[in-house]
């Protein structure tokens, strides 16, 4: 049974940092990625990691602040949030696909694995 738990979430103010780990057991595909939900707002897409080859993929409103990896026993994927903006504010959600590489990393159809969410608020 695969099982995704994140951590790392928290209260910062603009410009800080947070450092959000997914803890995964029981997972063997290749594709795991992190998505964000805000009050009142739908299920958005925030970066992607090809465990296979390491290729990443990011939404454009987080290119340069945020940084998507992966240990090297590959069973934890983090992402290192710099320069955090109160827009940012929303629950953080790991995820997980069972194919062997990235299929549509931005569609959230396409995970087939979710952690519970950690949250994360940046205040002004």
């Amino acid at each position: 049974q695969v099982r995704l738990v994140e951590s790392g979430g928290g209260s910062v103010q603009a410009g800080g940092s947070l450092n959000l780990s997914c803890a995964a057991s029981g997972y063997s595909g290749a594709c795991m990625g992190w998505f964000r939900q805000a009050p009142g707002k739908g299920r958005e897409w925030v970066a992607s990691l090809y465990i296979g080859g390491g290729s990443t993929y990011y939404r454009d409103s987080v290119k340069g602040r945020f940084t998507i990896s992966q240990d090297n026993a590959k069973t934890t994927v983090r992402l290192q949030m710099n320069s955090l903006k109160p827009e940012d504010t929303a629950m953080y959600y790991c995820a997980a696909q069972r194919s062997d590489y990235c299929l549509r990393p931005s569609n959230p159809d396409d995970y087939d694995y979710w952690g519970q969410g950690t949250q994360v608020t940046v205040s002004s």
